[in-house]
């Protein structure tokens, strides 16, 4: 059965934030680029909106103007090979391009000065941060900027990243981020300490005096733990005034699902914007697709999986530091620390959905019992999530 999974990869600018997502398509069992038309169009209702950009790569497969046959939205950046432009019977291709008057993308390579003649205009050239120096990504990023803004595909690491901006790009596509570069801290600081005090008494019931207390040592940590309650990711009826409150209005179960996000944002961490969208993707992206496969209440503790497994990154300290000061449930627990358990096909998923191999999301995704329709659906749903998170 032919069948289009999504993976996706963050655009992320000097600013250290997302400012769009690269989904790839990976197509399987003889699908066609006729089936990832389908299988976008099928994901209209939960397509990102606001400013965000969404590049849309064909993978392995050549782009072709079957791609085409969905309603684009304008938020969608169509990324095109040279290749694509210059073959035999590409002006069907490029009628096709001009019809569907949507923003594209060009990834250079050797024939892209051909390529850049063609009748079609280009928001943003792409180039691919292996096959160049940064002093040859500084020539090329200068002599394409009249045809497009340019952006950097496959940065190993921050200094690869740094390298990149220097030579004039504008954002990179990758996941350096997520892979600290400075040796772990030994502990917790004091503000990442505190936090991991107020939610160790929450998930034991303490009494909302005692909890109380503990915040208003914190204010900042009393304002963001109401911004996110209040946040529309949350979407409660009416404004959260207090802890007390919020205590009455969601109970400590829930309260403590969004108290675990204030951990993350302890972090210092120039990156921490970035890291912080990817955990609140993970974190989402699990509880959906646990709907159905797990009891409901489950489901606060397979966000809480995903929102920690960014934890040793954004804090700067081994995950196992982080656990050891933390009671948590052993299900959380084990799939944070690689050891398994009920959590752990659910996180490994979620990572799997952040890489290049789509035969290792249909794999993943077929231990769940889950297909592509749903994985893709629940990634949609999981990115528009965190983007409404962002403070």
């Amino acid at each position: 059965m032919p069948d289009v999974y999504i993976s996706r990869q963050p655009l992320v600018n000097r600013q250290s934030k997302i400012i769009a997502t690269r989904l790839t398509l990976h197509l399987d069992g003889g699908a066609t680029m006729t089936d990832a038309a389908n299988t976008l169009s099928a994901l209209t209702e939960f397509w990102p909106q606001g400013e965000k950009l969404v590049f849309i790569n064909s993978g392995d497969a050549p782009c072709t103007a079957a791609l085409l046959e969905w309603q684009v939205p304008a938020n969608a950046i169509i990324e095109v090979r040279s290749a694509s432009l210059l073959e035999p019977g590409a002006d069907a291709f490029i009628a096709a391009l001009q019809a569907a008057q949507s923003s594209l993308c060009l990834v250079y390579d050797a024939q892209s000065q051909a390529a850049l003649a063609a009748v079609v205009p280009f928001r943003f050239i792409a180039f691919d941060a292996q096959r160049h120096t940064p002093a040859q990504l500084r020539i090329l990023a200068t002599q394409t900027q009249p045809y497009g803004i340019g952006i950097a595909f496959n940065v190993n690491d921050g200094p690869a990243f740094q390298a990149c901006l220097d030579a004039g790009v504008n954002a990179a596509a990758s996941w350096f981020f997520t892979h600290p570069t400075k040796a772990p801290a030994k502990a917790l600081n004091p503000g990442q300490a505190q936090i991991v005090r107020v939610l160790n008494l929450v998930r034991k019931n303490a009494d909302v005096k005692e909890i109380e207390a503990a915040l208003k040592q914190d204010v900042a940590l009393s304002y963001k733990l109401l911004r996110y309650i209040n946040s529309a990711g949350f979407g409660l009826s009416c404004e959260v005034q207090s802890f007390r409150h919020a205590v009455t209005i969601l109970g400590y179960n829930k309260l403590n699902k969004w108290l675990s996000l204030l951990l993350a944002t302890a972090s210092k961490d120039p990156m921490a914007p970035a890291l912080m969208h990817t955990a609140l993707t993970r974190a989402w992206l699990m509880e959906v697709l646990a709907h159905g496969l797990v009891e409901p209440q489950e489901y606060d503790n397979l966000f809480i999986t995903g929102a920690f497994s960014m934890l040793d990154a954004l804090l700067g300290v081994t995950m196992e530091k982080v656990l050891e000061s933390m009671s948590l449930p052993e299900p959380i627990s084990d799939a944070l620390l690689g050891i398994g358990g009920a959590y752990a096909p659910f996180l490994e998923l979620a990572k799997a959905s952040e890489s290049d191999d789509g035969m290792a999301i249909a794999e993943q995704a077929g231990m769940l019992g889950l297909d592509a329709v749903q994985f893709n659906r629940a990634q949609m749903q999981a990115l528009a999530f965190a983007d409404t998170m962002e403070l």
